[in-house]
């Protein structure tokens, strides 16, 4: 039984980019186990680590030595290794010397097709003290770091510059030479808590000692949730409740070793200012975590995470109140300076904002997005007028200076600058609920003039950018126009609204120059927004077949294609389900296959077999019940009725013969299962789920 000891690996550097910080530990783990595997190293587990200045993976029960090997190298057959006197021919002379050794020492394989000449070569196996190195060397080069830089005097490049390397197999230090630095067993602690090295004497000793002596927190998840239980802790002190985002989480663990809430206030004069323009000064200037009551009203504290133990902590207090302050002022000022003139008022200078060279600017997409919302308002019963003032209205904010500051306020500012202009309520919630949902997941707009905008604007942006060729390659999609298709999707699905997403595409096209050419590509995004349709079902845990069978039948309104799914879905769900789908494969194929033109009608006079007769009277039974419920969309219901064909179909397959011999008999047999098959089509095509 071969022997193991843990490994560990630790490069330390200056301070790693924080918003990459959890990607370069998980990639390095998964290159350190990579190159474990190639090796054919066993191991246990692997435990990853990440700090400011740190990547470190904790290898448990690694084997110290690769099993021996033993290789059978197969050579050319007895026959044609030697002639007929018994002589060694080149062949066999050949082999010999290519594994080193004379034909005599050769072996003789036996196997079912022959004998031949052999060599069985013993590899023992190397130490892993050998391969480590270049394992480690290997999964460093593979980081997904798009920019390296050179430090020194060397060539060796990473991320940020490299100043100890730890490398220590069991209690050993593995000798090597890592991005120009010699391995070692020192780590070394907090930067200002403790910047001595500290001796490793194993790898399990590691973050217990970085921790207890070394003021550094190594595991990045336990981190995370400490500052996460600080911060929490810190705003109920203050009555209040932090608002926590994950992505400012994510990066402020990134920023710091030895977290340390310590919470803060700002003037309540500024609460005057709107909540979202004070959080995001604070979430992504000044990595705050912001404070709000029990209504979710914005309370005049804060919380920061400092990366020390302050021997006075109201001196690090007082420093990011004074920091605070500007940026708040400044947002104040840009509030009041902003309303001074009417949204609308800005309109005329979106006719110097390009949109895209080809397409135009942002005053010609507000127009070609203002007649879209319009037609789109009207199907879904809303005001088309406040429809197009939301359009012409949408993009205005964008020319505001806290849109110019603080960009991810775009539409939220519209929606304060058209109530504070006295604009309609309808028309104000449309400008923030256009860019609905923003990221995976979110929100949707929830009013209907939001929802025709969202729409239309996106819609505008998906026919035109194809149109002009740039539609999204590989990973390449600058104008996120698969962000925008899924947005489109959701919002029509999940707000139930009923609209065909042909006509829209065709309304759209429309509404751009004929030199354009717009008409052209509307077929292409129909299938684009299709496909990301199927992505979204996916994400959802959907059989991909049930998705496939609804759209092979091309349902052009996604509400309906959704009813559709959820209707196959129920129906696979059936005991009978496998047998009705195998039997829709089957009579999909016989159609095919048929030579003749198969009869609309089904002549009941020709129909000679019980079984026939039976599958003929059950079919026509539920005709007159099955079709309207697919005509009003009522696909589950139609189907469960048509789950009682099971039986009948089922005989007919076993008892009858389709393709008879006299042509009649053979047409009108056909024509009863393009019947059953046209029955089944109202919904999908069942054969998909084979």
């Amino acid at each position: 039984m071969s022997q193991t000891r843990d490994l560990l690996i630790e490069i330390g550097s200056e301070e790693l980019p924080p918003k990459a910080l959890r990607r370069l530990r998980d990639a390095f783990e998964q290159g350190i186990t990579t190159g474990l595997d190639k090796a054919e190293l066993q191991y246990a587990a692997t435990v990853a680590y990440a700090a400011p200045r740190r990547l470190a993976v904790w290898v448990k029960g690694l084997q110290t030595a690769q099993q021996d090997r033993e290789q059978l190298k197969r050579g050319p057959a007895v026959t044609a290794a030697f002639d007929d006197e018994g002589c060694p021919t080149k062949a066999a002379e050949g082999f010999a010397r290519s594994c080193g050794v004379t034909v005599e020492q050769l072996e003789t394989l036996e196997t079912d097709k022959g004998a031949w000449l052999a060599y069985r070569q013993f590899e023992p196996g190397r130490p892993a003290a050998d391969l480590i190195p270049d394992i480690v060397a290997q999964a460093l080069s593979q980081l997904p770091i798009p920019k390296r830089m050179r430090w020194g005097g060397g060539d060796d490049e990473f991320v940020r510059p490299v100043h100890w390397v730890v490398l220590l197999f069991g209690d050993e230090v593995v000798d090597a030479t890592i991005l120009g630095t010699p391995t070692g067993r020192e780590t070394y602690g907090h930067r200002f808590h403790h910047p001595e090295p500290l001796y490793l004497a194993e790898p399990a000793a590691y973050m217990p000692l970085l921790e207890t002596e070394g003021h550094v927190l190594a595991d990045m998840d336990a981190r995370r949730e400490a500052i996460r239980g600080q911060v929490i802790e810190a705003a109920r002190r203050l009555q209040g409740e932090a608002l926590i985002d994950d992505e400012l989480l994510d990066e402020v663990t990134a920023l710091v070793e030895w977290p340390v809430a310590i919470s803060g206030g700002f003037d309540p004069e500024f609460l005057e200012v709107p909540a979202e323009a004070l959080i995001s000064s604070m979430q992504d200037h000044q990595k705050y975590f912001p404070v709000v009551d029990g209504n979710g009203s914005l309370l005049p504290h804060f919380v920061t995470v400092a990366n020390l133990e302050s021997r006075d902590p109201d001196q690090v207090r007082a420093g990011n109140e004074r920091v605070i302050r500007p940026r708040l002022t400044d947002a104040a000022f840009f509030w009041t300076q902003d309303r001074r003139q009417p949204l609308a008022s800005r309109q005329e200078r979106l006719a110097s904002m390009v949109f895209q060279n080809k397409l135009g600017t942002l005053l010609d997409k507000s127009q070609r997005v203002a007649r879209l919302g319009r037609t789109i308002a009207a199907a879904i019963e809303a005001d088309p007028d406040q429809a197009e003032r939301a359009a012409l209205l949408a993009k205005c904010d964008l020319l505001t200076q806290m849109v110019f500051e603080f960009p991810e306020l775009q539409g939220v500012m519209g929606r304060y600058y058209a109530l504070h202009d006295g604009e309609s309520a309808e028309v104000a919630q449309a400008l923030d609920e256009q860019y609905m949902p923003r990221f995976a997941g979110d929100r949707l707009p929830q009013s209907a003039i939001g929802q025709a905008l969202a729409i239309a604007d996106r819609l505008d942006t998906l026919v035109g950018i194809f149109a002009i060729g740039q539609a999204p390659t590989g990973d390449k999609d600058p104008f996120a126009l698969r962000r925008a298709a899924l947005g489109i999707v959701r919002i029509l699905i999940e707000c139930e609204l009923d609209l065909d997403l042909h006509s829209l595409l065709d309304e759209s096209a429309g509404g751009f120059a004929p030199e354009i050419k717009a008409g052209h590509v509307t077929a292409e995004v129909f299938e684009f927004m299709l496909d990301r349709l199927r992505a979204y079902y996916s994400e959802t845990g959907l059989d991909i077949h049930i998705f496939e069978a609804v759209r092979a039948q091309t349902p052009t309104r996604p509400l309906d294609f959704h009813r559709r799914i959820e209707a196959v879905r129920e129906f696979a769900r059936l005991p009978e389900a496998e047998s009705l789908a195998a039997a829709n494969k089957r009579i999909g194929n016989i159609l095919r296959k048929a030579e003749s033109t198969v009869p609309d009608q089904v002549d009941a006079g020709l129909l000679k077999e019980p079984a026939e007769q039976a599958l003929h009277s059950a079919v026509e039974q539920l005709r007159p019940k099955v079709e309207p419920l697919f005509e009003g969309g009522q696909y589950t219901e139609a189907l469960c009725l048509l789950a009682a064909l099971r039986e009948p179909v089922d005989s007919f397959f076993d008892q009858v013969m389709v393709m008879a011999e006299d042509p009649a008999l053979r047409d009108n047999r056909l024509a009863l299962l393009q019947g059953l098959q046209a029955l089944f089509l109202g919904a999908a095509d069942l054969s998909r789920l084979q």
